[in-house]
């Protein structure tokens, strides 16, 4: 069987969008460090890499890229 385009449709309009904007700025905390050694912080629960933070620091960040899982942002 096949779906139909509107089923197809409305079936990809109801998946999550990320709670962030490219250009946007938060107060956010970094909660943790990945591997690489960018800070982690999150907004929504949606996870956003900042390089050149800590955990522990209370930031404002900008939103450089959003993808379908995860953002990566810089200090402002």
């Amino acid at each position: 069987m096949f779906r139909s385009e509107e089923s197809y449709s409305s079936m990809q309009s109801s998946a999550p969008s990320a709670p962030v904007t490219v250009g946007a700025e938060y107060d956010a905390k970094i909660e943790d460090t990945a591997r690489e050694g960018d800070g982690i912080a999150r907004v929504e629960g949606f996870v956003i890499f900042v390089p050149e933070t800590q955990v522990g620091d209370q930031v404002k960040i900008q939103i450089d890229r959003v993808m379908r899982r995860f953002a990566v942002g810089h200090k402002v």
